[in-house]
């Protein structure tokens, strides 16, 4: 799955550019995301469909649930091939999709003495990554809005293959605005955008183990390894 990611503040700003969302809000950069905390998301706002980029909290809460506590970080994800007919993001899929920029997520790996080794995956050509996500706008009986989102994942390429059975949806640009403004009545389209990245688009760096804890948010989080000796996994086999 996607449960951690990092997002630089630069590459929020070219994001944005490149979907041409109004930042209205600085976003400092972030080295270790997890599910629970409040993240920049581009969604398309108002009647006149201009985008614009969004606070959500990660952990998408839908507006029936009686307690956010009982979901929340749960549902930090989706899966592509379900989210149209499952109760929790049906709603939203028809009318709630945004992007969720990131400069990289990280994945795990195993070593055969059980230390959890983690992986850094990118674009090749250093742009942002454009993921696929929902959002949805949830009140509270007294009357306060929580708004929150989702990312969505699918099968993994051939790259992601050996290190988990999911991986996020990457984006195109033009994918990018088409999933943020198609029509409802789109579903098909919609959901032939939902495929695996070609892996000759991606990048894998082993990176300091300083990451694991969701305590440390800085720049060793994407540090190279410093036991590359012991990377454990050969890519070109």
């Amino acid at each position: 799955m996607c449960y951690r990611y990092f997002l630089k503040a630069g590459d929020l700003k070219a994001a944005a550019k490149k979907l041409g969302a109004a930042l209205k809000k600085e976003f400092g950069t972030r080295y270790n995301i997890a599910p629970g905390v409040s993240v920049p998301g581009i969604r398309i706002a108002g009647e006149k469909g201009v985008p614009e980029v969004a606070e959500l909290k990660w952990g998408l809460i839908p507006t029936w649930t009686k307690d956010p506590a009982v979901l929340g970080a749960k549902l930090a994800n989706a899966r592509a091939e379900s989210l149209a007919d499952k109760a929790s993001f049906r709603d939203a899929f028809i009318t709630r999709r945004c992007i969720i920029p990131a400069s990289g997520f990280f994945e795990w790996q195993s070593d055969p003495q059980g230390n959890k080794l983690p992986w850094l995956f990118g674009r090749a050509d250093g742009e942002p990554l454009l993921l696929a996500g929902l959002w949805e706008s949830w009140r509270a009986p007294e009357g306060t809005i929580t708004e929150s989102c989702a990312i969505i994942t699918t099968e993994p390429n051939d790259l992601i293959r050996a290190f988990h059975d999911r991986m996020p949806v990457l984006l195109a640009e033009e994918n990018a605005r088409t999933w943020m403004g198609a029509c409802a009545d789109a579903r098909a389209r919609l959901l032939s955008l939902l495929a695996p990245c070609p892996a000759s688009l991606m990048t894998a760096q082993r990176v300091d183990s300083w990451v694991n804890s969701v305590k440390h948010d800085d720049e060793r989080c994407i540090a190279p390894a410093r036991d590359k000796e012991q990377l454990g996994l050969d890519l070109d086999t």
